[in-house]
């Protein structure tokens, strides 16, 4: 089994639908520039309210990557 070095980055998404979308709005945008991404932790849920209704999330998640050779 080979050593790994591990980057973290802090990331926010969000979406009207719930907070598993906001979670994987935030992955499959940094997905576009980031490789190797392994693992992620959610850090902070928050949410918009209009009339009484929650009307979109936002989701802070902390997103773990292994480093290349």
């Amino acid at each position: 089994m080979a050593n790994h070095v591990y980057k973290l980055i802090e990331l926010s998404g969000s979406s009207p639908d719930s907070i598993e979308e906001a979670v994987n709005n935030a992955i499959t945008k940094a997905g576009e520039s980031i490789r190797n991404m392994r693992w992620f932790e959610v850090l902070e849920t928050r949410g918009q309210i209009d009339n009484a209704k929650v009307q979109h999330w936002q989701v802070t998640i902390k997103v773990g990557f292994t480093i290349e050779d």
